[in-house]
């Protein structure tokens, strides 16, 4: 047992599963890595803060996350450079985003230097983990949930804190079909929209399995208001590169504000491109995608990175887009993809080393 300098234990298991796992066909989200972070937060401080082997946790059946869903998460990636040193996009933006989630479900703050300093010790044990293949990456969660025991409708006092490690392929590995359903909404403004909180994701499997039924990839989500201005899809912020001009959806507090999204807005405005944030709607989309003026559709996010989009239906009509004459999206994601794994200068200073 070892320690570091923020005096978290350091528990490695005997023997890593790593020698048993096949990095070169790895399942999203279902093969983690040999340890995990773990951190309880007790009157008012973090403490017995420890990296250790995957183990389960133990609940009482009043845990208050799992009554009234008091839980936050985050998603980042680990790559490495041809050296093996392992790199970060952009992690503290995305600590800083764990913590607003935390403000907005009454949650108290990870301190931020902490979080780089537990995230780079846990990744740097856990380095052998990360996959050699093109578009293959580490991905990173944090979560963060309510502990206190008792039923309740009021915010908990203690919590759980943890990171896993997954090994990851490309999240999606072809173009996507996304549906607009005004039948169903995400989020509202003055809602947890903004928030990656478990609640968000709960009420939109329903939606997301409806349109896998129908053979779409993902729900193409609309306002709950007017039913019509376009907000984010699934699993990904999106923007449209019309002939005059590139837009995302503003973040007017019913979205996510994606890291991603956040990159893709600044490394499109300095190579010229007039990016607008703006509402869209979804019959202006339609009619754009039917008379040309729509040139192409990507969705953003950590683990879609940029990702083309070939259709969008509504309602009885349909609009298509030839994926092998996107020129944006493949841009972006090789931009992306070359940063992560150290091939081009970081200029922006995006890139941290574990």
């Amino acid at each position: 047992m070892s320690t570091i300098s923020s005096d978290i234990k350091i528990n490695r298991v005997l023997e890593s599963k790593l020698s048993k796992t096949n990095l070169q066909d790895i399942p999203f989200g279902r093969v983690f890595t040999d340890h995990m972070f773990i951190a309880h937060y007790i009157d008012g401080e973090w403490t017995q803060m420890e990296i250790k082997g995957i183990e389960n946790f133990s609940l009482h059946p009043s845990n208050l996350a799992l009554h009234y869903g008091q839980s936050i998460f985050e998603g980042m990636k680990a790559s490495k450079n041809a050296d093996g040193q392992p790199l970060f996009f952009r992690p503290d933006e995305h600590i800083k985003r764990l913590n607003r989630s935390a403000d907005r479900m009454c949650m108290p703050h990870f301190p931020e230097d902490l979080f780089l300093e537990v995230v780079s010790e846990l990744v740097n044990i856990d380095k052998d983990w990360i996959p050699d293949m093109e578009g293959s990456s580490l991905y990173i969660r944090p979560l963060m949930f309510a502990m206190d025991e008792f039923l309740g409708v009021a915010p908990s006092e203690r919590f759980k804190f943890v990171i896993l490690l997954l090994p990851v392929g490309p999240y999606y590995d072809k173009p996507v079909k996304l549906i607009a359903d005004p039948q169903f909404v995400r989020a509202v403004k003055g809602g947890t929209g903004e928030a990656k909180t478990s609640g968000n994701y709960a009420a939109s499997l329903y939606p997301s399995k409806l349109a896998k039924s129908k053979g779409y990839d993902q729900i193409l989500w609309l306002d709950g208001v007017n039913n019509s201005l376009i907000q984010e899809v699934g699993t990904m912020n999106i923007f449209f590169v019309f002939d005059d001009h590139i837009a995302t959806p503003l973040a007017d507090g019913a979205i996510l504000k994606g890291i991603t999204r956040m990159s893709f807005i600044q490394l499109l405005k300095d190579r010229g491109y007039d990016v607008r944030e703006r509402h869209i709607s979804i019959e202006e989309v339609m009619e754009s995608g039917k008379n040309g003026s729509l040139i192409e559709v990507f969705g953003s996010g950590t683990a879609a990175v940029a990702t083309t989009v070939e259709q969008i239906t509504y309602g009885e009509e349909s609009i298509h887009f030839e994926s092998d004459k996107a020129k944006i999206a493949p841009e972006l994601k090789s931009y992306i993809e070359d940063l992560r794994n150290g091939r081009i200068e970081d200029t922006y200073g995006w890139i941290k080393k574990a």
